[in-house]
């Protein structure tokens, strides 16, 4: 059953909406999975991921330049999941980004990016067929934590925008074998660049951007029991609106991005410690307009503290029982 795993880490998929799709492509903690974490339990961790690419798509056209030579980016994030019920989480990630080009004068940047909170919902979970089908809702936001530059693509470690998430997601489970569906639609607020003027289509004579919205669907499947997860992972990110970049030129944060990757993930709960978990996975970038074919690698270390003892034993040691 679902809920007999008290899940932490689980995902690899998208969470940045401006890095990811010129540098690394990862996710919060539980935010794109089916798994909800106990009443009273909070998951805590760390995770790191590198990803890299020589080649982007300009527009649809696919090419290299030799004045970036190879951009990577490096990730180190703190994330968290509280169950507030066995139906309700909240969710948290704050990751650290650093990028750097191989070659040219482009020094890289690095920073703090975007807190994400999520909320994430499970008001149905019943017997179907052979198996067991979950239904999820998830609300969440994204707000940048420092003053990075997001008009430096593509070695920015983000856009700077606040985005609002909505998100539907469907699981069907059959013994250890699981199929997750869902969609997003992100709303993305404008930003501030550091120039008067600037031009996409049509010459804009501000320094304000109007970001265009996104939207993302997902599908991953595998193994689940309690100890192991071992899944695929499919993913279709699409901007929703933009432009493409120009001919030789750098790319803009406005910019029409859209990303297919595909990547695996695995978590392990090790026996001999009670909620400790081990996490890696890694991605690939399968098709994308105006944005790196990035590859990356992940991995992580999470541990469950289980405050349901604490409080059982505080309700115990306050009744009127225990008091005469």
């Amino acid at each position: 059953m679902l809920r007999s795993i008290r899940g932490c880490y689980q995902s690899v998929s998208l969470l940045f909406i401006g890095i990811v799709l010129f540098c690394s492509q990862l996710s919060a903690q539980t935010d794109m999975d089916a798994i909800m974490m106990s009443k009273n339990n909070f998951c805590t961790g760390l995770m790191y991921s590198h990803s890299q690419w020589t080649n982007y798509w300009e527009g649809t056209l696919k090419r290299n330049n030799e004045n970036l030579g190879t951009v990577s980016a490096n990730m180190y994030a703190v994330m968290g999941n509280y169950g507030v019920s066995d139906k309700l989480n909240l969710l948290f990630g704050l990751p650290y980004v650093q990028t750097k080009a191989s070659a040219g004068t482009l020094h890289g940047l690095k920073g703090l990016q975007d807190l994400s909170l999520w909320a994430k919902w499970m008001p149905v979970e019943t017997k179907w067929g052979k198996g067991t089908i979950s239904v999820y809702g998830l609300g969440g936001i994204s707000l940048p934590t420092s003053n990075y530059t997001p008009d430096f693509l593509p070695l920015s470690i983000g856009l700077h925008s606040t985005n609002l998430s909505l998100r539907a997601m469907l699981d069907y489970q059959v013994g250890n074998f699981f199929a997750t569906v869902s969609g997003t639609y992100v709303v993305r607020s404008n930003i501030t660049i550091d120039r008067t003027s600037y031009y996409t289509t049509e010459l804009h004579n501000t320094n304000k951007v109007s970001m265009p919205d996104m939207s993302n669907y997902q599908l991953r499947t595998g193994w689940r029991s309690s100890k192991l997860i071992a899944e695929l992972i499919l993913n279709q990110a699409n901007t929703l609106g933009g432009f493409d970049i120009t001919r030789n030129n750098m790319p803009f944060p406005s910019n029409k991005m859209n990303a297919t990757t595909a990547g695996v993930n695995i978590k392990y709960e090790v026996k001999k410690v009670q909620g400790l978990s081990l996490i890696g996975g890694g991605s690939i970038t399968l098709a994308g307009r105006n944005m790196g074919q990035a590859s990356s690698i992940n991995g992580g270390i999470f541990y469950i503290l289980d405050f349901s003892k604490k409080v059982k034993k505080t309700k115990e040691t306050t009744s009127p029982s225990k008091q005469n």
